[in-house]
């Protein structure tokens, strides 16, 4: 199967990387994961302007500073957590095997290109949304593992942001 994927030089991209059969494994490995972008950040250059990690999987929105480049950061990452990664690796079928891959993270991740400042707004919102949604929290200000703090301090929203009001754009959104 060929996948396509859009580079459109300067822009966004959301993008939401999947653990292998959906295991959990992202929060309990939260610093293992940072420091994999950290690794990724010695060889690319890249900016996350947002992110929400769920125990399953992570949504972020990537500004490279070469489009071309985003495939190598996200390979980057789960290279560098694979290889530092050793406790419950479920066992991979015969195609992980035969790639030498671990079946930590599914194959394929999800792009969406951002094209306009209101689409990028609506991917933050969504992206903070999240862990109310899968239902790991009731109120976006609870849940730790994302970039929401961040956007509060810089009163970019309120802390309380996240009612039934705050989501009407992108209630519809299905990203996953």
């Amino acid at each position: 199967m060929n996948y396509k994927r859009v580079f459109i030089p300067n822009s966004y991209l959301h993008l939401i990387i999947v653990s292998y059969n959906r295991k959990f494994i992202f929060i309990e490995n939260i610093q293992l994961l940072r420091n994999s972008f950290k690794n990724a950040q010695k060889y690319f250059k890249f900016e996350i302007i947002a992110i929400c990690v769920l125990p399953d999987h992570i949504h972020l929105i990537l500004k490279p500073e070469n489009i071309n480049e985003y495939p190598k950061i996200i390979t980057s990452v789960k290279y560098y957590f694979s290889r530092n990664y050793n406790v419950g690796v479920e066992t991979p079928t015969y195609g992980y095997v035969n790639k030498k891959e671990k079946g930590i993270f599914q194959r394929r991740y999800y792009e969406h290109t951002i094209c306009s400042q209101e689409e990028l707004n609506t991917h933050i919102n969504y992206i903070h949304y999240n862990p109310v949604k899968h239902d790991y929290t009731k109120s976006v200000k609870d849940w730790e593992y994302s970039s929401f703090h961040k956007f509060v301090k810089n009163n970019l929203y309120d802390i309380n942001w996240g009612s039934s009001e705050d989501i009407k754009s992108f209630e519809d959104l299905y990203f996953e």
